[in-house]
């Protein structure tokens, strides 16, 4: 029998009879360029603060002040900087590693590429625990397969013994939460905990945060999810450009905010009545014409057909799974559907095999009526450039090399050599970049800069814009929207609907997020263990579910009370294909 587990005798205990966070005038410049100005704040233990903002509003360097993660060239102030009493402004390397995942655990915001793709899931979890002397190593094993349950991951055995790649992204995410909350610190920070988790996996997580935090711990969430914020916070504090414009009580912040930025993100929420109409204050855009020999093709023209599709894996306990099981639908001209369900129901991989990128076992795909997915990949390079896809991932999707600039001129130059012709001259190019990245709000000033000097939201919209550069008549998009905040993810739908109302373009829309499936879709394709339960008009499908599984989807959305704190819509209505007003 293993002996009991026993802790590092040299961990440092702290006192939790007062604030577990105080925070007091922290300011963090780099370069001398300051990122965060005189924030403050505290977390009492059983309670959690959530700071929200944009990408780049200072949220995740406050966060990382208090682990020490901000690197050596970061200068960072405060009047105050304490967890449960203890000063952490003159602490050493050795110190912090001490208090890091023994006292004060961190769920990373870029869960995707956060593990090791070299290490098995369950060595990864095991990590802290080695590192603190958590008992002996069947003790350890035992520990990770408990806290693999917890988080909700099915198969727990099987998982620890795959790597990142053979998982989900939701798989990867609850993964990392599990090694975050290995050694139940007492103060959580969670950075975007549940970005990539489906509605009933999301349930879970908070579930399990607010156990956590009924236990005594503290959390600090940070979180563009005012849902999950509405769900799970007691305090919101609300920063813009390194400074805090707002903070209070959660109900009167999101319920009654005062700050005109405050009521920005909130009007940005997709929410059932904002569907057909813009979600951001900014113009639509400013679209270049089809170019004339790629005319608009009819409303409701079938463009992709999946008929029949099954995929199938063998695991490495040498078991074969069905991941895909008898999956069909057909994406008309200037459609979007929608394709929901919860981690590992099949999602990505029909996307996958929808582009020809996963061959299946059974079934086929046609593009245009004709062959797709029996082709070789020679056949269909001619026509790569008219089914564009946006990944998850999108930092392990680009070249390492490439900036941001490069990139998108790379995509520029890739489609004109696929179809034939020349690529454009270095001035037009450079041009039709800063065009791209204007038009997915990012800066064209950042087309020097490489991606992962970005924020992930940054990143995301990369993704796009070098979709986008390709002029595609089909777009597949992936938890496209996933790491946006709500601002620039309202952005990115209108522009969306700009592209879908100038070129007639169709999309696959992958995404766990209910409310912007209900806004953007006009039909949705429900998957539950890779088989389609329930499809149809996205009106009827989310408000009128047939399906129990639907039902539970619904059921687990969390901030269902939000909708009444956000303001007024600028409607703008669109015709779906069929000719329905939208």
């Amino acid at each position: 029998m293993s002996p009991e587990p026993v802790l590092d005798p040299e961990a440092v205990r702290l006192d939790t009879a007062g604030p577990l966070v105080d925070v007091r005038g922290l300011s963090v410049a780099f370069g001398g360029h300051p990122v965060v100005r005189d924030v403050s704040f505290t977390v009492q233990a059983g309670r959690c603060t959530a700071i929200v903002g944009e990408s780049g509003s200072g949220k995740s360097v406050t966060a990382k002040a208090l682990l020490g993660l901000n690197g050596h060239t970061a200068a960072t102030t405060a009047s105050t900087l304490r967890l449960a009493g203890r000063d952490l402004t003159d602490l050493g390397d050795r110190d912090w590693q001490r208090l890091r995942g023994r006292e004060i655990g961190y769920v990373l915001q870029d869960a995707l590429v956060s593990l090791d793709p070299l290490r098995r899931v369950g060595a990864e979890i095991a990590e802290p625990l080695r590192v603190h002397r958590y008992g002996d190593r069947r003790a350890r094993e035992a520990r990770v397969i408990e806290l693999l349950e917890r988080v909700g991951v099915p198969e727990p055995r099987l998982r620890a013994r795959q790597l990142p790649s053979q998982l989900s992204g939701g798989l990867r995410q609850r993964a990392l939460i599990a090694a975050a909350v290995a050694l139940e610190p007492a103060v959580l920070i969670a950075d975007e905990p549940t970005t990539a988790l489906d509605t009933t996996v999301q349930a879970q997580i908070l579930a399990l945060l607010d156990e956590l935090r009924t236990g005594g711990a503290g959390l600090v969430l940070i979180s563009h999810d005012l849902g999950v914020v509405e769900r799970l916070a007691d305090e919101v504090v609300v920063m813009q450009h390194g400074v805090v414009v707002e903070q209070g009580p959660t109900d009167q912040v999101l319920g009654a905010p005062s700050h005109p930025y405050t009521k920005r993100l909130l009007a940005a929420i997709p929410t059932a009545h904002a569907r057909g109409s813009r979600l951001s204050s900014a113009a639509p855009a400013t679209l270049a014409a089809r170019p004339a020999d790629r005319p608009v093709p009819a409303p409701g023209t079938p463009v992709l057909e999946v008929r029949h599709v099954t995929k199938r894996y063998r695991g490495p306990d040498r078991v074969t799974r069905t991941v895909v099981d008898d999956v069909s639908f057909t994406l008309h001209a200037g459609e979007t559907l929608g394709i929901v369900g919860e981690s590992g129901s099949g999602k990505s991989t029909t996307a996958a095999i929808a582009l020809a990128l996963t061959a299946p076992d059974e079934g086929e795909v046609l593009f245009e009526g004709r062959p797709w997915s029996a082709l070789l990949e020679r056949e269909r390079r001619p026509d790569r450039p008219r089914i564009a896809t946006v990944s998850q991932d999108p930092l392990s999707s680009f070249d390492p090399r490439r900036s941001v600039g490069q990139l998108v001129t790379g995509a520029l130059r890739a489609a004109a050599s696929a179809r034939g012709g020349q690529g454009a001259a270095a001035t037009d190019a450079r041009a039709r970049v800063d065009d791209l990245l204007a038009g997915v709000g990012l800066d064209p000033g950042l087309a020097g800069r490489h991606p992962s000097t970005l924020s992930g939201g940054q990143r995301q919209r990369v993704a796009i814009a070098r979709a986008l550069a390709t002029d595609p008549d089909v777009l597949v998009l992936d938890e496209a929207v996933s790491a946006l905040d709500v601002s620039v993810q309202a952005q990115v739908l209108d522009l969306l609907a700009d592209i879908r109302a100038r070129y007639g373009t169709s999309a696959l829309f992958i995404s766990h997020d209910l409310g912007v499936i209900r806004h953007v879709s006009d039909r949705v394709l429900v998957l539950k263990d890779g088989r389609v339960v329930e499809e149809g008009r996205v009106e009827q499908v989310l408000e009128r579910p047939v399906a129990e599984y639907t039902r539970r989807l619904l059921a687990a959305v969390p901030g269902g009370g939000l909708s009444a704190a956000t303001t007024t819509h600028t409607t703008t209505t669109t015709t779906d294909p069929t000719g329905d007003p939208r």
